[in-house]
């Protein structure tokens, strides 16, 4: 098969003609293309479609903010009022299912409503402890939020709430500043306050589309973070689990071990055995529901279970000094206003800022991460800037109705799905059921022992220790490995809000140490083949004689062009050491493969340009093979490509081994 348009550079819109000025001045000669092999046929690299300045900024701004493309079902309709159902859907998921809803799906609903709400009423009063609010607010955090997420939530299967984590950096967050025992109203107006920043930063991502901000807090520090504070949580109930009066307010875990031994004085052997017994009884059950999964209604009753039943002890024994300390009154009736209550202006303004947008980073983070992964087991989607929006506006409605931080637990969830939820309803369901609680049976939980709401909360937190995820981090990436370690030892020994800037600031090192060091690779044919790979991960592989071949993994910017251009020469010096040690044939060619470059700025280009005139200078050719539509652009604009050469560039590895070799033996 004959040569066709070898190596040329052509316009997307032009025409195929060799009278095109560019083309022609990077085509090589007629007479030159008839001497190559006749066996590849060579193709032109094509400049991507010409577009304006306003054209490409409204692509990338597309790309950047809109990659689920969320106006694609309005396209399709022509009719006022089939749009106007499908914007009323996008804005309120509720319209979705509610068209289609029946008994059935009603049926299967309610069992996982009521189900969740065993397990949401002992939770919710538990981790307001944790959060040293009123475990009253617990409960109105379980009502209101519940209602507004199933309206605007697009996840059938998240089960909303407060949650351990966000409650226990809130509680430690707030109580540097000011103290939940002599200024109990001042703490709870930052918590609200807390929770309606949080709540409007939350929103705001998902309005804006900017949810990639979440994405810095990775996986790898999420286990070490939620591993970390799970031990700070679990420790501080020992407080309750052993009957300690005076107990330090700090969260690391030195001074929370100390105050145990300094404090034996005051432990209650009543309280010890009641929470020994109880803690035993909730986890055998979540062991029986993690060995058989069909039992997973064993694990959601146990802690409602042992409401009653640790209550019901206390009761019978109050006319002795058990010394086990209770609840107390809880008042009934629904949320009062707290609108009233938030604080916008003041000497404690920043903390409560400071405290919402971190709080909401982390329960932004574990709802959506929930919400994605039983919609993964259901084969449906959920979007994650409606979430954003949905969990944000639900915290800021919360915020004005005596609720602080909820979102997605992932215990509740995992309870509401395995007990067979079909849409959001189960979430109504489960405000319908804490209403009635607030309304009529709050007197119920006066003698509920405070123990009883360690051992819950312990038995919870236990389930966020992922010791199998960090054996995989260190199997798999040992740099992951360490960004979950530094979290968890930062958790453990500085405090959560370090903690949380420590595996924060280990992602960014990492991404920054991704951008800035990205991998070179010398690659090699694969003998009998077209292809070219890695001469270290491939036997197969062989160098071509005269040729460097390099594979550039990442862009090419300004944070890692004078590395790679280092980098470059230092293989050059490499290869031509190897070749005098090996007496092979002297290096001639150097070809960079950048497939892998997605992007180029002018600190790159400069680059490139400065590489071809140091291998000039030692008598050695750059060739370019293969580069992306932008890429090519950048280098067609600033004219690198012309000072390259009629055999600069090519579509692929391939090609330019063989052009350029052919065009050596038609010069020898």
């Amino acid at each position: 098969m004959g040569l066709s348009n070898t190596n040329k550079v052509e316009d997307f819109n032009s025409s195929p003609s060799p009278q095109s000025p560019f083309e022609t001045s990077l085509t090589m000669p007629q007479q030159q293309q008839q001497q190559q092999h006749q066996h590849i046929k060579h193709h032109g690299v094509i400049l991507p479609p010409s577009k304006t300045c306003l054209q490409k900024l409204k692509q990338r701004l597309s790309d950047i903010f809109f990659p689920d493309d969320p106006l694609y079902e309005f396209k399709k309709q022509t009719g006022f009022f089939k749009k106007f159902l499908l914007g009323l859907q996008y804005f309120f998921p509720i319209f979705k299912w509610v068209m289609d809803y029946n008994l059935k799906l009603f049926r299967s609903d309610l069992i996982s409503g009521l189900t969740i709400a065993s397990l949401a009423i002992p939770q919710g009063i538990s981790y307001a402890k944790l959060a040293n609010l009123p475990p009253i607010v617990g409960l109105y955090s379980s009502f209101v939020p519940p209602l507004i997420y199933s309206v605007l939530g697009s996840s059938k299967h998240l089960a909303v709430g407060p949650v351990s984590i966000a409650s226990l950096v809130m509680g430690s967050m707030l109580s540097e500043a000011v103290s939940p025992t002599q200024d109990p109203i001042l703490y709870l107006k930052l918590a609200f306050t807390a929770t309606f920043f949080g709540g409007i930063f939350q929103a705001s991502l998902g309005l804006l589309r900017l949810g990639f901000v979440i994405d810095f807090l990775s996986k790898a520090t999420l286990i070490g973070f939620m591993a970390g504070a799970a031990v700070i949580v679990a420790l501080q109930q020992l407080k309750g689990l052993l009957g300690i009066q005076h107990f330090t307010g700090k969260m690391q875990i030195v001074p929370v071990l100390s105050s145990v031994f300094t404090h034996t004085s005051e432990f209650s052997w009543q309280t010890i055995v009641m929470g020994a017994c109880f803690l035993a009884f909730l986890l055998t059950t979540r062991y029986i529901s993690i060995k058989k999964p069909n039992l997973f209604w064993v694990s959601a009753a146990a802690p409602l279970t042992s409401v009653i039943l640790s209550t019901l002890v206390v009761f019978c024994l109050k006319s002795k000094d058990t010394g086990i300390s209770i609840i107390g009154h809880l008042p009934k009736g629904l949320n009062p206003p707290s609108s009233n209550m938030l604080y916008f202006s003041g000497t404690h303004l920043a903390v409560a800022i400071k405290t919402g947008i971190i709080t909401g980073i982390l329960s932004l983070t574990e709802g959506i991460a929930v919400g994605r992964t039983f919609a993964s087991l259901k084969d449906y989607q959920v979007d994650g800037n409606k979430e954003m929006m949905a969990i944000g506006l639900m915290n800021m409605a919360g915020s004005c109705s005596s609720c602080y931080i909820t979102t997605g637990s992932f215990s509740r969830s995992a309870v509401n799905y395995n007990a067979g939820a079909q849409t959001a309803m189960s979430n109504i369901v489960l405000a319908s059921t804490v209403l009635v609680t607030l309304l009529f049976l709050m007197p119920l939980f006066h003698y509920t022992p405070n123990v009883i709401l360690g051992a819950i909360i312990v038995t919870a937190v236990i389930g966020l220790i992922d010791y199998q995820g960090a054996y995989k981090l260190w199997k798999v990436d040992k740099l992951d490995f360490f960004a979950c370690m530094s979290s968890f030892v930062g958790v453990l020994f500085l405090s959560v809000p370090l903690g949380l800037a420590v595996a924060v600031g280990v992602s960014v090192f990492k991404i920054l140490l991704h951008v800035t060091r990205p991998n070179t690779v010398v690659l090699g044919n694969i003998q009998g083949t077209h292809i070219y790979q890695s001469l270290v991960r491939y036997r197969e592989a062989e160098r071509v004689p005269s040729f460097l071949i390099l594979g550039i993994e990442a862009p090419f910017y300004f944070a890692n062009s004078t590395y790679l251009q280092e980098r470059i020469l230092r293989c050059v010096r490499d290869e031509e050491d190897w070749t005098k040690a090996n007496n092979a044939t002297p290096l001639k060619c150097i070809v960079l493969d950048m497939t892998a470059v997605t992007a180029i700025d002018t600190s790159g280009i400069d680059t490139v340009r400065e590489l071809k005139k140091l291998l000039d200078k030692q008598s050695l050719q750059l060739v370019l093979a293969n580069p992306v539509a932008t890429v090519t652009e950048k280098l067609h604009q600033s004219k690198v490509l012309e000072s390259l050469g009629a055999n600069g560039l090519y579509l692929t590895v391939e090609e330019a081994v063989d052009d350029i070799s052919s065009s050596w033996k038609a010069q020898a």
